[in-house]
């Protein structure tokens, strides 16, 4: 069985989607449709635009969406038994597999982009992805600072954690954790800390604009970030794209449960192969690779 794989942020490069519009008239449609919907040519941002360009949030989050779902799109044989998508990515899986058409998808990324941007300027925040320790000592040394907010924003893979909160307490959970005998802590080049408490305002913003859109039922479950579990559902599903802002992405636990029900072959669609190179980390067994 597979599972088709989607990246979140991080996954960009200038340069990215430009093949597909080229060579693919569908692409090129979808591509331009999304310019008219945005009200700006993204495309020129992602084709030929800088590397500050692709990184500022409101930019990054629907760049990398329209790769995804728009390679998905076009893909012969797109026909998964499972999805599920690294936090921005769980909007593209759900687009890919039907439970949004392209859109409202791209409309309500741009619209999490947009509010996630603005949370991050009223409160400076930072990530740090953990390397090398224990998840559960990681997670109790987050909790356990007091008068700041750090918590795990990311399981990646075992021994992989991203941490997220104030630029105080990241400080503070990087030389409790040094001492802890992590391996490496590497502060990330983010605009703020996701997943955190300190996406409250763009959370209750999102919620709004998922309130107000239509979900259907996906062609294939789609395994959420924020249980590790698959979704069928349309309410349940919105409920988990809105608390999956303020919660940790339990992207291990979600590749070990895909895995447990039988599949065996992971492809990642979109931008980079990140994805792959955790899959790989959490089971050397099974198969991962490139649409």
């Amino acid at each position: 069985m597979k599972a088709y794989i989607f990246p979140g942020q991080g996954a960009q490069f200038v340069g990215m989607g430009k093949d597909l519009y080229e060579n693919n008239s569908l692409a090129r449609d979808l591509f331009e449709k999304a310019n008219q919907i945005l009200g700006f040519r993204i495309t020129d941002l992602m084709f030929a635009g800088t590397e500050d360009d692709l990184k500022q949030t409101r930019v990054t989050q629907p760049a990398i969406f329209l790769h995804s779902v728009i390679l998905a799109k076009t893909l012969p044989d797109f026909a998964p038994n499972m999805a599920a998508g690294h936090s921005l990515g769980e909007f593209s899986a759900l687009t890919a597999c039907g439970s949004l058409n392209f859109e409202d998808g791209l409309i309500l990324v741009s619209k999490r982009a947009e509010a996630m941007q603005i949370a991050c300027q009223e409160n400076p925040s930072t990530m740090a992805a953990v390397l090398g320790l224990d998840d559960n000592k990681t997670a109790e040394i987050c909790y356990g600072i007091k008068d700041e907010i750090v918590v795990p924003a990311n399981f990646n893979s075992e021994g992989q954690i991203v941490i997220s909160g104030s630029m105080k307490g990241i400080d503070i959970a990087t030389e409790l954790l040094k001492q802890a005998g992590a391996k490496k802590i590497i502060k990330l080049n983010v605009s703020g800390a996701f997943h955190s408490p300190l996406m409250s305002s763009a959370s209750e913003k999102l919620a709004e604009a998922i309130s107000q859109t239509k979900f259907n039922v996906p062609i294939c479950p789609i395994f959420q970030n924020v249980d590790a579990k698959p979704h069928s559902n349309p309410e349940e599903i919105k409920n988990n794209l809105i608390l999956q802002l303020t919660s940790p992405v339990l992207w291990s636990q979600s590749v070990k449960n895909i895995i447990s029900q039988g599949v065996n072959s992971f492809i990642e669609v979109g931008p980079g192969n990140v994805l792959q190179g955790l899959v790989k980390k959490i089971d050397k067994n099974v198969e991962a690779k490139s649409a």
